[in-house]
């Protein structure tokens, strides 16, 4: 079974400083998969490379069976990959409904009646908030219209990058139970967290990354149990 997104042997380099070191991963269709580590692991730069920013300095980026390591940003999104970015970054001064709209730019509108009534369903207190400027919005409800935004595209994957980061408790989870709904669906998910415990229970398969490189892979049940990452990821329980 060919893997939709595959890392191999990939190094990034930001100047003469390698964030990635010979890092090879790999995620099936429908597979919910989650990269764990402290901050400053290089968690988000692997997500960025997938669009070229920063581009890989070595090895390939393979998703569905094309090689993407040169691509644009602009092709990349347009071939059904999205990304809810670290902090949240909507746009502050648009309404609930343009800031999903402005998801549609790499398919177009011609769904977008119909996907924003499912991002209300899923989302409801972004229907509440419709008409409001994302910027008097809670952090929460940024968190959710960045997820929605990028849902709008119909992507056949979505990358997440620190979802859960600043946000209070009962935020996070709901946030991950909405998670657990898209996974359900079939959706394809790539999760960077810092928060392990929720990132590995909704988690398929997960990596755990240390200053660049992959140093343990699993199944979520199965990293969640070990000892060396509850220690250092689940503050020992």
């Amino acid at each position: 079974m060919s893997a939709l997104l595959e890392f191999k042997d990939v190094d990034v380099h930001y100047g003469p400083i390698q964030a990635l070191k010979k890092v090879s991963l790999h995620i099936h269709e429908g597979e919910t998969v989650s990269l764990i580590g402290a901050n400053g692991a290089g968690k988000s730069t692997l997500l960025m490379s997938i669009f070229g920013q920063p581009r890989a300095s070595a090895g390939q980026i393979v998703y569905s069976g094309v090689d993407i390591t040169r691509k644009s940003a602009d092709y990349v999104a347009s071939h059904g990959i999205a990304q809810s970015p670290e902090g949240r970054r909507v746009f502050p001064d648009m309404s609930v409904e343009e800031n999903l709209l402005m998801g549609t730019i790499p398919v177009g509108m011609k769904h977008a009646d119909e996907d924003m009534q499912r991002m209300f369903d899923l989302f409801p207190r972004l229907k509440e908030r419709r008409n409001q400027r994302a910027m008097t919005m809670s952090g929460g409800e940024q968190q959710m219209l960045a997820i929605a935004r990028a849902l709008m595209s119909r992507p056949r994957l979505l990358l997440l990058d620190e979802p859960s980061l600043g946000l209070a408790p009962i935020v996070v989870k709901q946030i991950f139970q909405t998670l657990r709904e898209l996974a359900k669906s079939g959706m394809t998910i790539f999760l960077v967290e810092q928060n392990a415990n929720h990132a590995l229970r909704l988690s398929d398969r997960a990596y755990v990354m240390v200053t660049g490189e992959i140093r343990m892979t699993g199944t979520g049940q199965e990293l969640l149990g070990n000892e060396d990452v509850r220690s250092a990821y689940l503050g020992g329980h």
